[in-house]
């Protein structure tokens, strides 16, 4: 029996996925991105909610009339694939019930268990944080390649993907770095959305809950027009964008 270290639930979200989703936060991420809004599930070691996949299941159950069909499950933290063996027993569950399972990753844990959790994963949410090794590494302390590995295996096993990609201004705000961005992502056939998330300070209160330097201090918000041009540069490529 493996226990699952949950951070939160969320009963009702909108943007997790398609329909209405019941959203589970997990504990812990090797990450560390300067612009992480949930500093506060880094610590994988740090006990929030500790359950059993089936007594997760019951509370997922208690929404199946909210979320019906067009909705379902979506696993998130963190990083989920930190607790792969928990989310495999979890997302086993969910599909013996009829229940659509999303998971949102980073791509950066890619092992032969994740790839047994995939076989029970109808959607995955991919973060690809920046396409430039150099810059990806700056901007989350780890190593892009296992993000693009998993991005691959994803193309190859045709599994259904939106990709995410935060912009963040002074850092992958960049012309060139977004034209390389949206070239490596229409490559990747299995893509049927991709969704340009911009940059916002509305998690920084929690550094200063947990007396941490918030590393974007001075950083604005990404603007409603320059998030529309961004958009506009990836539909030349033919990506369906959100």
């Amino acid at each position: 029996m493996v226990l699952g270290n949950i951070h939160s639930y969320e009963s009702m979200g909108t943007v997790d996925g398609p329909g209405i989703r019941f959203v589970i936060f997990l504990q812990g991420c090797p990450l560390r991105c300067k612009f992480c809004h949930n500093p506060d599930t880094w610590n994988v070691k740090e006990k929030k909610i500790e359950e059993k996949a089936q007594d997760v299941l019951k509370r997922i159950e208690r929404y199946r009339n909210y979320f019906g069909k067009k909705g379902g499950v979506t696993i998130t933290g963190g990083e989920p694939l930190i607790q792969s063996e928990f989310v495999l027993e979890l997302f086993k569950l969910c599909k013996k019930a009829g229940i659509h399972t999303a998971l949102d990753t980073s791509g950066y844990i890619f092992t032969d268990k994740v790839k047994e959790v995939l076989e029970y994963t109808d959607l995955v949410l991919l973060d690809i944080k920046a396409i430039d090794k150099e810059v990806y590494k700056e901007l989350t302390k780890v190593e892009l390649e296992n993000t693009i590995k998993f991005a691959e295996y994803l193309k190859e096993i045709k599994k259904p993907t939106w990709i995410r990609h935060v912009v963040v201004p002074g850092i992958t705000d960049d012309d060139q770095m977004l034209e390389r961005t949206a070239q490596y992502i229409a490559t990747l056939d299995n893509v049927e959305m991709v969704e340009i998330l911009p940059y916002h300070t509305l998690g920084t209160f929690k550094y200063k809950e947990l007396g941490l330097k918030y590393p974007l201090d001075g950083v604005e918000d990404l603007s409603y027009e320059r998030k529309q041009e961004i958009m506009e540069l990836f539909k030349k490529y033919e990506l369906p964008v959100h």
